[in-house]
């Protein structure tokens, strides 16, 4: 009699491991595409939130310099002021920069995406960053000072 196993006993449980394999593979696509998907939409949440922070800070101007002609430039402190009020507002957190000619207001939005997916092997939370930054311009017909 032989002892040797004959080839399906051989290779009994070898389909098992591949399709185990191929799942867990396709599960890791899945959660990375999912909550890549997730991180993009926070950033570009991020980057909108920054936008307008900016905005509001751009409106800050200096009156005592806009008045007498002098200069359209933003008030440091109210500029910086606005575009943090407007951060609290939106629930987001940041750093607000005024440029050294008060012509432009910077904005840094700092966060988190967390993850469904990646969760499952130590990923809780991807981080997410927004940038926006805005420029006084002034004109009756067309923008002055660019």
């Amino acid at each position: 009699m032989n002892d040797r196993p004959s080839h399906a006993q051989q290779d009994e449980g070898g389909v098992t491991v591949f399709v185990a394999v191929c799942v867990l593979g396709l599960i890791g696509i899945i959660g990375v595409a999912v909550d890549g998907g997730a991180k993009m939409a926070a950033t570009e949440r991020a980057d909108y939130v920054a936008g307008e922070a900016a905005r509001a800070g751009g409106q800050a101007i200096d009156p005592a310099q806009a008045v007498t002609g002098k200069a359209i430039i933003v008030d440091p402190q109210d500029a910086i002021a606005a575009a943090k009020a407007y951060l609290r507002s939106a629930g987001a957190t940041g750093t607000v920069t005024v440029s050294g000619d008060g012509k432009s207001v910077a904005v840094t939005v700092s966060g988190s995406s967390d993850t469904t997916f990646l969760s499952a092997v130590g990923i809780g939370s991807l981080p997410v960053t927004g940038h926006a930054s805005a420029t006084l311009l002034h004109g009756v017909t067309a923008p002055e000072g660019t």
